[in-house]
């Protein structure tokens, strides 16, 4: 009864509009207040110490400190021109087939995963200059906002990955594995998107082409040269040891600072203040849901909520292949109603009980989980990727929505793929730390 009334009064309040963070905070806050529930020997004064505490255990992490550095490294190199470099250099390279420009911007999209670690930032990023260029070329509106609704939701599955670094802080999972896990996953993403593009383009004459050009890829990769630096820097200096997460988050803003004011000169210091308060509310608002999120996974804990599943589980007697698909639909349906980091924060400490249960790799079911709460984010009524993504373009959510749905047939396939095909998210990680 304790547990139902914890997720009740959360999805009451998710629906009545109260923001997340205080969504999830205010009833555990509430229900460890009320009389009664705890021993009658402890004083509210002791409970109010508890609820502080939690709040400053839940961020108490070096990990946590790459949120806000990925944040603000994504928002200098949407302003310092970067965007716009990778798209011109993507194009150069797919351009010259039908539904090239589209190709383009899925690839970019893929370039600019590997900085920021954000699918918002990444749709923003890309999204003001990516769709106009679409409907110029003769691209549907709608079909130009999913697509970059679709190439943003990637920015969480291509390393860095905010929600990969708060599933390694939940679980002790190594980071860096996770990152190389997601690799293929990503590739494989994007590489479907591009197949729905083309087979759209093909199909309806939409976009123009272009020549192939030798010429155009050596001028577009010298202006872009400094640009794809960041994501092999990073990528390469997590993967191979060299630095860690929060190390490689603060390079990359770094790196970015370089670029932008250095090398393309589209940033000045005068810039900084803004760039830095809008990029930090952004990351406070992840970290006040983590630290709220703290005080109801504590509860659950204490309610021993973990077996409680693992009991019910047991009781179902499915075989491994079909808890790991039951698994799968629940986290597609809370990816369609919850925000990614409240979702992992609430949902990861007692998946991660039955992974056993599931036969899975705990990286392997790291890289599952954030790849499916990245389908939500393609999917109303709380995806983050088409929220951003029409309000640059200014399209209603619902013509928006049903323009992404190819996109997330085959963002389901892909999954599937990587549910009961290991090595696409195991070989990786074992080739680089054997």
């Amino acid at each position: 009864m304790i547990i139902i009334f914890l997720f009740g009064t959360l999805f009451l309040l998710i629906a009545l509009g109260l923001p997340i963070a205080l969504s999830i905070g205010l009833p555990a806050m509430g229900f460890m207040l009320i009389p009664g529930v705890f021993p009658a020997g402890v004083h509210l004064s002791a409970l109010g110490q508890t609820i502080i505490q939690l709040l400053f255990a839940g961020v108490d992490s070096f990990d946590l400190l790459a949120i806000p550095l990925f944040m603000l490294a994504g928002s200098i190199m949407e302003t310092g021109g970067i965007s716009r470099q990778l798209i011109d250099f993507s194009d150069s390279l797919v351009g010259w087939m039908r539904g090239g420009l589209a190709c383009a911007v899925v690839v970019a999209s893929m370039f600019f995963s590997g900085i920021s670690g954000s699918a918002a930032a990444d749709t923003a990023a890309l999204g003001a200059i990516a769709i106009p260029a679409l409907i110029r070329q003769g691209y549907p509106p709608a079909f130009s906002a999913a697509l970059v609704a679709a190439g943003g939701s990637i920015g969480v599955i291509i390393p860095p990955s905010i929600p990969m670094v708060i599933f390694g802080f939940l679980t002790n999972v190594s980071i860096a594995k996770l990152f190389a896990g997601g690799m293929l996953v990503g590739v494989l993403f994007g590489l479907s998107f591009m197949a729905v593009s083309v087979w759209l383009a093909w199909r309806h004459q939409w976009g123009t082409r272009e020549p192939f050009s030798l010429k155009k890829i050596w001028a577009s990769l010298k202006e872009a040269f400094w640009s794809l630096g960041a994501p092999v820097i990073v990528l390469g200096g997590i993967l191979f040891g060299v630095v860690t997460v929060t190390e490689a988050a603060a390079l990359a803003v770094f790196y970015a600072l370089f670029v932008a004011m250095v090398i393309n000169r589209r940033l000045t210091w005068k810039d900084m203040p803004g760039l830095i308060i809008h990029s930090q509310v952004v990351a406070a608002t992840i970290l006040f849901i983590i630290a709220m999120a703290k005080m109801f996974t504590w509860l659950l804990a204490m309610k021993q909520t973990p077996m409680l599943v693992q009991n019910a589980i047991q009781a179902l007697a499915l075989p491994p292949w079909g808890l790991l698909l039951l698994v799968m639909g629940g986290l597609l349906i809370v990816g369609c109603i919850m925000e990614t980091t409240a979702a992992l924060i609430l949902l990861v400490p007692v998946l991660a009980a039955i992974t056993p249960q599931m036969e899975v790799d705990p990286t392997q079911f790291g890289v599952l989980m954030v790849v499916n709460l990245a389908i939500g984010m393609l999917t109303p009524p709380v995806g983050i990727c088409l929220f951003v993504s029409c309000g640059i373009s200014g399209l209603p959510l619902g013509q928006v929505a049903r323009a992404v749905m190819p996109f997330a047939v085959v963002a389901l396939a892909a999954l599937l793929i990587a549910c009961y095909w290991p090595p696409l998210t195991l070989w990786f990680p074992s080739l680089i730390y054997k």
